[in-house]
């Protein structure tokens, strides 16, 4: 057993560079090699990492001395250069979303777990702390049964050309509300419009349908004047606000609520009655989510744990956007999600088929 995981990162543009320094500033990991295509980017990086291999060819990292890779690279790349990294026997860790398709994302997690590897997602939040102590607190049944989730994650930009807002930003609270429910959608619906872009929508409205009626809405922007990253979680007693952007208090938990009496069962004889007991802030502690997420992924490599955000959570978001960029592209009608991995091994060879005939026609 190494007591260092060698890591190599695939991807310095914006992402990347947080990655890096994490990865180097970890005992328990040693950064070994730093990939991307693009020769400037590797360039500020070389004064900052001289003992680190820079590249532009992915082929050199997959060397002896590297365990595991990490992958920050577009969505497109995912499966090609995870599947290069699986085989040659390195544990992958994949930001966020795993893969652009379920096949593919079923492919990468059967292949990992035939070589006994490693194969986690990047769904930073659910690293974060106050994200942990909102799924405890809804856990143990502090705020009563969950009513709704609802989401907002906006901003001015950063407008990008090969996903639209859904792929974006959406995956980043699909994977807060499923965790906290502890479930997958069964349905989603969703609706945008292509503000800028005339075919690559930046705004975009899910409504996500839980078991137990529970309903999770989304909204995600990339044309809002001010950033926004908020989660709102309404139970039946309590309600709790998470705000990703304040600088202390992070977590409120609101004791308001409205309770429903009738003396005869009857509909026409409902009462309700409104509560407002004030506002707990509950303390949260942490370092930075990425640097847990990173921790942890080394962690499960040293000690042959499966990650807390494996390839199957992966695959239950990325299920998720699949069924909503359908409903997106289809005037918002409701669409079931494929959930569990349920794809048959014919399922999977066919779709793999048609996005390397996709990739071969495009290029």
């Amino acid at each position: 057993m190494v007591k260092q995981v060698g890591i190599a990162v695939v991807g310095a543009g914006y992402w990347g560079p947080h990655i890096i320094r994490n990865v180097a500033e970890l005992p328990e990991s040693k950064l070994v090699a730093i990939a991307d295509l693009s020769p400037e980017r590797l360039y500020p990086l070389r004064a900052r990492y001289p003992d680190v291999m820079m590249t532009t060819n992915v082929q050199d990292i997959l060397r002896d001395d590297v365990h595991a890779v990490i992958l920050a690279t577009p969505v497109n790349s995912h499966y090609n250069l995870a599947r290069q990294a699986l085989r040659a026997g390195k544990h992958v860790l994949i930001e966020k979303p795993l893969t652009r398709t379920s096949a593919e994302g079923l492919a990468l997690i059967r292949l990992a777990e035939e070589k006994g590897l490693a194969l986690m997602v990047g769904h930073t939040f659910e690293y974060n702390p106050a994200v942990v102590a909102m799924h405890e607190i809804v856990r143990r049944g502090d705020i009563g049964r969950v009513l709704y989730i609802d989401a907002a994650r906006l901003n001015l930009g950063q407008f990008r050309n090969d996903v639209n807002v859904l792929w974006d930003l959406a995956p980043h609270d699909i994977s807060i509300i499923n965790m906290i429910l502890g479930a997958t959608p069964t349905h989603v619906s969703a609706r945008g419009n292509t503000c800028v872009h005339p075919q690559m929508h930046d705004v975009a409205y899910l409504e996500l349908r839980y078991p137990d009626a529970i309903m999770g809405h989304i909204h995600v922007s990339w044309l809002e004047p001010a950033k926004v990253r908020r989660v709102t979680v309404v139970g039946e007693e309590k309600m709790i606000v998470y705000n990703d952007l304040a600088f202390e208090e992070k977590l409120r938990i609101y004791d308001k609520g409205v309770v429903k009496t009738s003396s005869s069962g009857d509909y026409a004889d409902f009462q309700l009655t409104y509560h407002n007991r004030g506002v707990v802030i509950p303390p949260v502690t942490g370092s930075e989510p990425l640097k847990i997420e990173i921790a942890h992924f080394v962690d499960c490599i040293l000690h042959g744990k499966p990650p807390q955000s494996d390839g199957w959570v992966g695959l239950g978001v990325t299920q998720v956007l699949e069924a909503a960029n359908r409903s997106l592209m289809n005037g918002g009608g409701r669409k079931k999600v494929q959930s569990g991995g349920k794809l048959n091994d014919l399922e999977v060879e066919r779709q793999l088929r048609l996005v390397s005939r996709e990739k071969s026609i495009a290029g």
